[in-house]
């Protein structure tokens, strides 16, 4: 089973895959090229990769350190998220299609474990601060 998740303006990747060593981010050389972070969770066969211009200073300069926030924290906050997300990439009309290109395939009865919703709660963060879109009730804060 995959899992997919794409956004033009940034691109992210929630997907089972085989196996590798545990939690990896991209080297540093890569990323300041072409601005992607990878994490994955392989005990669990999900990561998400992150392709968005600015998101990489972003998140090393205004991120909050890995566990700052629970995990239940994380996840509740991605579901609401990604729910409104998702409502407004159904109707490309009445929102920017540039902005909501592709839906968000993320189960909340899935446990992707603590980075991949690290990941796309800070991703869902600098999203709604940089273009100023708010998913909901919850305001983002770092």
């Amino acid at each position: 089973m995959k899992i997919f998740l794409l956004l033009l303006s940034a691109a992210f990747l929630i997907s089972c895959k085989s196996p590798t060593n545990g939690f990896a981010n991209t080297d540093n050389s890569s990323a300041k090229k072409s601005d992607t972070i990878r994490i994955a969770n392989d005990s669990l066969e999900y990561e998400i990769i992150i392709i968005d211009p600015g998101f990489n200073s972003w998140f090393l300069s205004q991120a909050q350190p890995r566990h700052f926030y629970s995990q239940n924290y994380l996840e509740s906050r991605n579901r609401f998220w990604v729910l409104e997300w998702n409502n407004r990439a159904m109707m490309p009309t009445q929102y920017n299609s540039q902005l909501y290109q592709m839906p968000i395939d993320y189960q909340a009865n899935v446990n992707y474990g603590y980075e991949v919703n690290y990941m796309l709660f800070n991703y869902l963060t600098y999203f709604q601060l940089t273009t100023r879109q708010r998913l909901g009730v919850f305001m983002p804060r770092i």
